[in-house]
C-alpha cells in the first residue's frame, strides 16, 4: 500500500487535500497527515513515503525548508514532493522545481488542479 503525507497547518485544508487526491483516483492508499514540516519528518523517519504534499506556508517548518530536507537526505531523496502555495510566484515556482519539487500547485485547489500532475503516478 502507497503511503501518501499531507502537510499543512490547516487540519480542514489536510482534509480537502485528501479527498481531492481520492477522487482523482489516489485511492486504497494509507494517508498520513502532519501539522508543519517538523512533524512531516519525524513521520517520515517512523514510515516509508512515498508521496508528500506539503503547503508552501507553514509554522515552525516552510514547505520549502522540508523539501531541502527531503531532498539533501539520500534516504528519502525520491520521494515525490508536490507543494501547495498561495504565493503564486513564477520566479518562486521555478525555485521550488529546481531544488527538487515535482509541481507546484497553486490555491485554490480542486481536483482538476491536482489531477494533472498525478497522471504519472501509479498506485498499486
Amino acid at each position: 500500500m502507497k503511503k501518501i503525507l499531507i502537510v499543512d497547518d490547516s487540519a480542514t485544508a489536510r482534509s480537502f487535500i485528501k479527498r481531492c487526491l481520492e477522487i482523482v483516483g489516489l485511492r486504497g492508499c494509507d494517508f498520513l497527515e502532519a501539522e508543519n514540516g517538523l512533524q512531516a519528518l519525524e513521520l517520515m523517519n517512523k514510515n516509508l513515503i512515498d508521496l508528500v504534499f506539503t503547503d508552501y506556508f507553514m509554522p515552525q517548518m516552510t514547505g520549502e525548508e522540508l523539501l531541502k530536507k527531503i531532498k539533501a537526505d539520500p534516504g528519502k531523496s525520491n520521494i515525490k514532493v508536490f507543494i501547495i502555495s498561495s504565493a503564486g510566484s513564477v520566479t518562486k515556482e521555478k525555485e521550488l522545481l529546481s531544488i527538487g519539487a515535482k509541481a507546484v500547485i497553486n490555491k485554490p485547489i480542486s481536483p482538476a488542479s491536482i489531477a494533472p500532475f498525478i497522471r504519472g503516478i501509479i498506485i498499486e
